[in-house]
């Protein structure tokens, strides 16, 4: 067993594919293959269940990716670790968020004061923030809704009321307050499943016994302000971006629960190396949400 079939298992259990493996990997298909078996050979157990082309981990292979994430994760912590200390590179941060659109002036301060450092972005859902955390690919996750996993620790960056959009000429447009309850029969704009505000939609929605009537879903925040001014329908939508849609003539009214905000955090791995540039991102995403909610 060694180091690069250890990193091939990690591929293929991933994608729970040889081919699409390969080709992240940037090696021959069957190349790939015999070290699996020679992998699986070593161990005296079968990693994954096979069927033709398609391959699904089992038991023993989730059991034993759990310990090669960990171990590689190490590996590459070591790895940092060293090219900090002896200033080999600039610093380097991987960071992931449900949306990049409510990071971006922090980070564009962030940039500003430290163009060295090269942050790496992207939008990833909850379960894969979790799953890259505990690998050690991603350095910080910022989530506005819990990221579970005993490995993991938060802090909280933002605490933001969640309100209702409708077009001005809505029937509860007047009104200073509205209850979930008195949005049954109307026409949803919500997000995507996963996304934190679909996650809170949902969860009001079910807590006041409502049946939700969705006519739409999609992931662009500015496209579903559009479509609820043009009155296709009604939804919900944090108080600061609603504040920075000025353009536009739909009315935000508070909902009557207590649990309509959302709380921004920042989420790492407990036992991770803290590298200089992690560390100062961290400090600097507290200094500035501080600063904005002061």
């Amino acid at each position: 067993m060694d180091l690069l079939a250890l990193r091939y298992f990690q591929a293929v259990a991933r994608t729970e594919h040889v081919s699409r493996a390969a080709d992240q990997l940037r090696i021959a298909q069957p190349a790939l293959s015999r070290v699996l078996k020679r992998l699986e050979s070593d161990l005296g157990v079968r990693l994954f269940d096979r069927r033709g082309r398609n391959l699904r981990l089992n038991s023993f292979g989730a059991t034993f990716l759990r310990r090669v994430d960990r171990a590689l994760a190490e590996l590459d912590d070591g790895r940092r670790e060293l090219a900090d200390a002896v200033g080999l590179e600039h610093g380097r941060v991987s960071i992931a968020t449900e949306t990049l659109r409510r990071l971006t002036p922090m980070l564009t301060a962030f940039l500003t004061d430290h163009p060295e450092i090269d942050v790496r972005l992207a939008e990833a859902a909850p379960a894969a923030m979790v799953r890259q955390l505990r690998d050690g690919t991603l350095d910080l996750a910022f989530a506005s809704q819990p990221l579970t996993d005993p490995e993991l620790r938060s802090r909280a960056l933002l605490r933001e009321e969640v309100l209702l959009a409708l077009p001005a000429t809505h029937r509860l447009a007047s009104r200073d307050r509205v209850a979930v309850a008195e949005l049954a029969g109307e026409r949803l704009i919500v997000n995507r499943p996963g996304h934190w505000l679909r996650v809170l939609t949902d969860r009001l929605l079910v807590d006041a016994g409502v049946e939700a009537d969705i006519v739409c879903e999609c992931d662009e925040p500015t496209v579903m302000v559009d479509l609820i001014d043009a009155g296709l329908g009604i939804g919900l939508a944090p108080a600061m971006a609603r504040a920075a849609e000025p353009r536009v003539s739909a009315v935000a009214v508070r909902l009557d629960h207590p649990d309509s905000f959302r709380t921004l955090s920042v989420v790492w791995r407990e036992d991770a190396y803290v590298s200089p540039a992690r560390r100062e991102l961290l400090e600097h995403a507290v200094r500035f949400f501080r600063a904005a909610t002061a």
